[in-house]
């Protein structure tokens, strides 16, 4: 059956209040995610300035915090080699540009020539993209704009300080590559639980206004998802490079893993939810408090396995209990008469299948502990 949005028609209130709390839940998780490393980079723009501007005696050193800014970012997952690697694409655009400009000028062709003798210069010196981009923007910036510091070189003495003060952060702050995928993990997995508890008390209620609000939820969560399989693999691939996080690759595979194995779910989740919706509108009456009952004890199950990655402790609890709400899910028990029904039980086996997957179980235990049928 189709998973369409519903019609622009049907986007009531209520709907636009689901998909505002989703936005708002995600929103506040991005800011507890990030406020940190936001606050580092801040700093760091600030000393960085301090020192062009008092130290140096530079009047308006501008790209000392934009060096440090652009360098440090605000993102959890960030490594040494990539803040030198933007903080020394800044100060090759920066220098360059202030060479072009000094000798021959600002204008439409030397800017064309420091883009490009900038980039080639950065792809010489190492295969980061991102230090060819910054290369090439600050090159750009540098000639297009008239000097703010003083001497020839001196916004290229800013970049330096603003690179210098980025990389003193990272390196005195170093990052845990596992932390970020651990709370992106936690969060989709508890998307994943709230949807199912809404579901469950959909189908309790028999109302499919709270069955159709946990649709526009589990459509909602997918940004989730994706930033945790995104940001779960760019962890592993560090890992493989960077000395000191080879000992996390384990933790860090297993996370990506588990991240496709929860987007699978959601997409079970979604089929599950949007069946149950149809059930519930039919003229004929279905019994489904059988299916409500499994959806909550799993709903529960996974609040624990989120719990668990998050802390980044063995999930054997959460296996525990998914195992016991997979034993339950023989649809001819559930529902011995209701083909209809059952059919949502075959898709909520496939969704605690994915799940214990993802919780460490083998996909041959996942599959044995689901009653024959």
């Amino acid at each position: 059956m189709s998973d369409a949005r519903p019609s622009d028609a049907r986007l009531t209130g209520r709907h636009l209040r689901v998909l505002g709390e989703a936005r708002v839940r995600q929103g506040l998780a991005r800011m507890r995610a990030a406020w940190f490393p936001i606050l580092q980079a801040a700093v760091a723009g600030g000393v960085a300035y301090a020192i062009a501007h008092y130290w140096i005696g530079h009047p308006i050193p501008f790209f000392a915090p934009v060096c440090a800014w652009i360098a440090l970012g605000f993102s959890m997952d960030r490594s040494v080699r990539k803040v030198a690697e933007l903080a020394v694409g800044v100060a090759i655009g920066v220098g360059l540009g202030d060479l072009v400009a000094h000798l021959i000028g600002h204008g439409i062709w030397q800017i064309s020539l420091v883009l490009f003798a900038s980039a080639m210069l950065a792809r010489f010196i190492d295969r980061g993209v991102m230090l060819t981009t910054q290369a090439g923007v600050q090159a750009i910036v540098i000639v297009a704009l008239p000097a703010t510091s003083g001497g020839p070189f001196g916004r290229w003495v800013d970049a330096a300080i603003g690179g210098a003060m980025a990389l003193a952060f990272a390196l005195l702050t170093p990052s845990d590559p596992r932390r970020h995928p651990r709370v992106l993990g936690q969060r989709g997995l508890e998307e994943l639980s709230g949807v199912l508890h809404m579901f469950a008390r959909g189908l309790v209620a028999r109302d499919p206004g709270d069955v159709e609000d946990a649709l526009l939820r589990a459509r909602a969560t997918q940004p989730v998802l994706d930033e945790w399989r995104t940001i779960a693999t760019n962890a592993r691939e560090l890992a493989r490079v960077a000395p000191t996080s080879r000992k996390y690759r384990p933790e860090l595979a297993a996370s990506v893993d588990a991240a496709v194995l929860v987007g699978r779910a959601m997409n079970n989740a979604r089929v599950m939810v949007r069946r149950a919706l149809t059930l519930l509108e039919a003229d004929a009456p279905h019994d489904l408090r059988g299916v409500a009952s499994r959806v909550d004890t799993t709903a529960r199950a996974i609040d624990e396995l989120a719990a668990a990655v998050g802390a980044g402790r063995d999930p054997q609890r959460a296996r525990m209990a998914l195992m016991a709400a997979a034993r339950a899910l023989d649809p001819f028990v559930v529902e011995p008469d209701d083909w209809q029904v059952q059919s949502l039980v075959l898709l909520h086996r496939s969704l605690v299948v994915d799940v214990l997957e993802a919780a460490g179980a083998s996909p041959r235990d996942a599959r044995e502990v689901l009653p024959e049928i």
